[in-house]
């Protein structure tokens, strides 16, 4: 068996549960320390899930920890992933891993110098349903992809976070917080970007708490979070991008793009799963003939019901494409691109200009049911509870 490459957590918040508990499932990788500032935080979540806590400067030192996965705050990316690329550590962090373009530039310049890896969620786009739409995208089915829509609305983070305050700060918001989700999907099947527009506005002020254990207290609101972006492709596809967590409900699909022969529905990119559908000319919509994918396989329960949850596929793809000497699928260029791609929309939103693109990026390799089966582990633990 090919050794298995070491991997620490920095940032024992909410979603470092996730990566320890589905971890496992892959081939390639083995969880084997955290940390955080809070010692106490890195402390329960190593008696969880049977690792040891480090300090953040213990991790970085310690020999038998090849990968840092990154899940700090997103103010915080730059400096922990810097400092493990100086430590000699490969990086994986969690969205968005850096806040500017110049960030990113920096440790691509110092990843490439000491010949390591930078990884980026999301990876959701790996997922069953979503490499669903990029191999009908791929076949010709729907034509060649003219423009589309994204719709990523809802009410905030304030009403279930037990600490949301980072959500409406610089850094936070709907587009750079939800948005990589959709800006990552819509990369992996249309390409990347060549320039963007956007009006943006921040409708409160503040926000009020309603989740324990703060329930009653207010936020203040430091970042848009109502905006509405116009995304032209390098392939000439136009595509609007309406990010807010000012809406209570609306009727719009998640995704929907229009090609030259059909349109295809892609299902929310926030998940690994669900019912892709499309039509043929004026053909009514219909579910696509059935495609076996192993990560649309539900493996846990949850509110919604049966889930597909493979949160750590792009971390473990980075792991066995550093063996193989090949790219990795949720790579730097790709994820410095969709920086830039939503940096460019809040900044359009201030000025009221088109933004230009400086960077690009070539679309990630599909992952074909046979690549995600090669992904995981060969008796994979099937993990029971949400994430």
């Amino acid at each position: 068996m090919a050794k298995k490459l070491g991997v620490g957590v920095i940032g024992c918040g909410n979603i470092s549960a996730a990566y320890l508990r589905l971890a496992p499932l892959f081939r390639g990788i083995e969880m084997r320390a955290c940390a955080d500032i809070d010692m106490a935080a890195a402390t329960a979540r190593a008696t969880e899930f049977g690792v040891r806590a480090e300090t953040v400067d213990g991790l970085l030192a310690a020999s038998d920890i090849d990968i840092v996965v990154n899940l700090t705050i997103p103010a915080a990316h730059y400096e922990i992933s810097r400092r493990a690329l100086d430590a000699g550590k490969h990086v994986y962090s969690e969205k968005p891993f850096v806040l500017s373009v110049a960030e990113g530039l920096d440790l691509k310049k110092v990843a490439a110098k000491k010949n390591l890896r930078v990884g980026s969620a999301p990876d959701t786009f790996l997922g069953g349903a979503h490499q669903y739409a990029r191999h009908i995208v791929d076949s010709g089915a729907v034509g060649r992809i003219t423009s589309g829509t994204c719709t990523v609305m809802s009410h905030g983070m304030e009403h279930w976070h037990p600490n949301p305050d980072f959500f409406f700060k610089v850094g936070g918001g709907p587009v750079l917080d939800v948005g990589p989700y959709y800006v990552a999907n819509l990369i992996q099947l249309i390409g990347p970007v060549r320039r963007v527009a956007a009006l943006s506005s921040i409708p409160a002020k503040e926000r009020l708490i309603t989740s324990q254990p703060r329930a009653g207290q207010t936020i203040p609101v430091e970042t848009p979070t109502t905006l509405h972006a116009l995304l032209h492709f390098e392939n000439g596809a136009v595509v609007t991008l309406h990010a807010s967590w000012d809406v209570w409900a609306h009727g719009h699909s998640p995704i929907e793009l229009y090609g030259e022969e059909g349109t295809l529905f892609v299902p929310d990119p926030n998940f690994f799963g669900g019912e892709v559908r499309h039509t043929i000319r004026d053909q009514p919509v219909t579910k696509p003939a059935k495609w076996e994918h192993p990560f649309a396989v539900p493996n846990q329960e949850s509110p919604r019901g049966p889930l597909a949850n493979y949160r750590a596929s792009g971390l473990a793809d980075m792991a066995i494409a550093i063996r193989d000497e090949r790219p990795h699928r949720c790579s730097l260029e790709a994820s410095l691109h969709a920086i830039e791609i939503m940096t460019s929309i809040l900044k359009s939103g201030e000025t009221g200009k088109f933004v230009e693109m400086k960077t690009t990026c070539e679309r990630p390799a599909a992952l074909s049911p046979k690549d995600a089966k090669a992904l995981l582990a060969p008796s994979p633990a099937r993990p029971a509870r949400a994430a």
